[in-house]
C-alpha cells in the first residue's frame, strides 16, 4: 500500500504542468520604476511597453534578472543594496526576499546559471568595495551557498555568456563609502572586464590603457555568439573626450568605439545602458545625463544618434532598432529615423530594461 501510494503521488506530481513565461503573459522586459506617490516597484512589460504584472519594492530598484525557464524574476535594489526580491511573475507574488550577509552589499545586478539552478549576485564588501559574486541555490528556496571574488573592485553588472557556463563581470573599479556612495579612489581606480567560471576561476581579464583607468566599466550586453558590449562612465575631467562603448570577443583585443564627429561630449561622460539590436548588427548606448541614444555597428563604427531627455533603459526592439525607457514614463522604439512612442505610463522608469528570453 505504501509503495502504491508513493507511485500514485509521484505520478500526480509529474502530471502537474510546469508554469512557463507564457503563463505570465510572455513579457518581453522587466523594468523598475517610481510612482508619483514616491513608491517603487518592478514591472513586467510587453514588447510594446504595456504592463503585465508588478510587485512593490521596499526601496528604489535598479535592475533585475529572469529565470531561464520558469516565470520567476529577481529584482535588485539600487546600490548599495540590502534587498533582492524573487517574484512569481504569474501571480505577482513574492517568492523570497534575499539579504546579503553581514558586511556585504548588493550592487544592483545578478544572473542565473544556464539551467536556472543557481543565482549569482553582484556584491561588494562594504568596507573597501572588494568585489564578490554571491551564489544562491534556487531549488532550496534561494538559499545562499557561497561566494567568490569578482576579480576587481566595485563589480556592477554580471551576465552569463550564451550557451556557456561563463560569467562576464563589469568590475567598475570604484571604491565607495558604504553609506552614501561617495567615491574614494578616483585617482587610483582600475576597472576591468573579467570572465569567470561558475567556481570563480579567472578565465580572462580585459583592462583598458592606463589613461582610461578612470573610465568605470559598468553595464553589459552579450550577443548570441558571445561578443560582449560594455558601456562606461568617465570619472575624470569631463573636458577630455573618451570612448564610452567597448566591444570584446574572448581571446581578442578590445575595440573602443568613438562617437560621430561633433558628439564627443554629448553623453556628458556617462553611458547608462547598452544593448545589441535585432540580429546583433547594431549596438547602442544611452545617456540620461546627455539625453541621447548613440548607435554603432557591432564592429564599433558610429552610425546614428537620437536625442531624448532622461533616456536610460535600453533593449532590443523586434520591429527594428531599440526599445528605450525614460524618466517621463515613455516606452519608445528608437531607430535612425527617430522616436516612435509605444506606451506611456504614469511612472518614472529607472535605469534598465531587462530582456526576458533573449
Amino acid at each position: 500500500m505504501k509503495r502504491r501510494h508513493f507511485l500514485a503521488s509521484l505520478a500526480a506530481a509529474v502530471s502537474v504542468p510546469r508554469l512557463s513565461w507564457a503563463d505570465a503573459g510572455s513579457p518581453a522586459f522587466l523594468a523598475a520604476a517610481k510612482s508619483p506617490d514616491g513608491s517603487y516597484a518592478i514591472w513586467g512589460l510587453t514588447a510594446e511597453g504595456a504592463p503585465l504584472f508588478t510587485q512593490p519594492l521596499p526601496g528604489r530598484g535598479h535592475a533585475a534578472t529572469a529565470h531561464p525557464d520558469r516565470p520567476e524574476a529577481v529584482a535588485f535594489a539600487r546600490r548599495p543594496g540590502t534587498f533582492a526580491l524573487v517574484i512569481d511573475c504569474v501571480t505577482g507574488g513574492l517568492v523570497a526576499r534575499l539579504t546579503p550577509p553581514e558586511g556585504r552589499q548588493f550592487n544592483g545586478h545578478g544572473a542565473f546559471s544556464g539551467d536556472g539552478a543557481r543565482l549569482y549576485t553582484s556584491e561588494v564588501v562594504a568596507e573597501g568595495s572588494a568585489g564578490r559574486i554571491g551564489i544562491w541555490d534556487v531549488a532550496r528556496g534561494y538559499v545562499r551557498v557561497g561566494e567568490f571574488a569578482s576579480n576587481g573592485i566595485g563589480p556592477h553588472e554580471i551576465l552569463r555568456l550564451p550557451g556557456q557556463e561563463v560569467l562576464v563581470v563589469a568590475n567598475g573599479g570604484i571604491q565607495t563609502d558604504p553609506s552614501d556612495r561617495t567615491p574614494l579612489n578616483i585617482d587610483t581606480m582600475r576597472p576591468n572586464l573579467s570572465y569567470l567560471s561558475p567556481e570563480g576561476e579567472v578565465l580572462e581579464v580585459v583592462e583598458l590603457a592606463p589613461e582610461l583607468w578612470q573610465n568605470s566599466i559598468r553595464h553589459l550586453s552579450v550577443r548570441g555568439d558571445g561578443r560582449v558590449a560594455f558601456c562606461m562612465q568617465w570619472q575624470g575631467d569631463l573636458m577630455e573626450p573618451v570612448p564610452l562603448l567597448g566591444l570584446h570577443d574572448r581571446g581578442q583585443k578590445v575595440v573602443l568605439a568613438d562617437p560621430l564627429p561633433g558628439e564627443e561630449f554629448a553623453m556628458k561622460g556617462y553611458a547608462g545602458s547598452v544593448a545589441f539590436g535585432q540580429g546583433g548588427r547594431e549596438v547602442a548606448i544611452t545617456s540620461p545625463r546627455g539625453g541621447m541614444v548613440q548607435a554603432y555597428s557591432a564592429e564599433g563604427e558610429a552610425l546614428w544618434s537620437v536625442r531624448r531627455a532622461d533616456v536610460c533603459g535600453l533593449g532590443v526592439c523586434k520591429q527594428g532598432g531599440f526599445t528605450a525607457t525614460d524618466g517621463a514614463g515613455l516606452v519608445s522604439q528608437i531607430t535612425a529615423q527617430g522616436i516612435v512612442p509605444l506606451k506611456r505610463s504614469d511612472v518614472a522608469w529607472d535605469n534598465h530594461l531587462i530582456p526576458i528570453g533573449i
